[in-house]
């Protein structure tokens, strides 16, 4: 047995639409790997990407950044809440993670930067290292309200698994699956 990785680039079309756009695999999920994905994608005429989202893997973030020329990086909701949560004690879990999920059901971006005020404002006393994490991550888990809002519950996340995709999607991208939401235009 040998492990691999499966890095999965999957985009968010003009339409608002989700595709596959590539597929590599690769013995470590590094720079290197992700920039072999990355210039496939290139060279196979891929333009116009203006977002991508994925988790805060380092090597991810410097191969689109050395590749797609223009596009802004975002964090994926699902694995920034995780990362609050490791930050967050136990007993403040629910109403922390309450409060940063109602960031993300406000009607227009300058409700969803008001929203996470609150969410600040809130923490800031008992847990100050939350509160921290939170302004830290801000730049990075917002940077979907610079789009319309009518694609947001697309970009959010980094996974093509939604509650949408057919059963053998859900299975076969696990949990720690390597995938990437890209916007981009035909």
């Amino acid at each position: 047995m040998v492990n691999t990785h499966v890095l999965v680039a999957t985009g968010v079309n003009a339409d608002g639409h989700r595709e596959i756009l590539g597929i590599d695999i690769c013995s470590s999920e590094s720079e290197a790997g992700w920039l072999t994905l990355f210039r496939g994608l290139n060279a196979r005429g891929l333009t116009g990407v203006k977002l991508v989202t994925s988790d805060a893997h380092s090597g991810l973030v410097a191969a689109m950044t050395a590749t797609l020329e223009g596009a802004s990086w975002q964090r994926c909701r699902t694995h920034y809440a995780a990362n609050l949560m490791s930050a967050t004690p136990k007993s403040s879990w629910g109403w922390v993670k309450a409060m940063l999920h109602s960031i993300y059901d406000q009607p227009d971006a300058k409700a969803v930067h008001a929203q996470f005020d609150k969410l600040l404002e809130a923490v800031a006393e008992k847990l100050p290292a939350v509160a921290e994490h939170l302004e830290e991550a801000r730049p990075d888990i917002l940077v979907f309200t610079a789009f319309p809002k009518e694609i947001w519950r697309q970009i959010w996340f980094r996974s093509p698994v939604s509650p949408t995709s057919p059963p053998v999607l859900t299975r076969w991208f696990r949990h720690r699956s390597l995938a990437l939401g890209v916007v981009y235009q035909r």
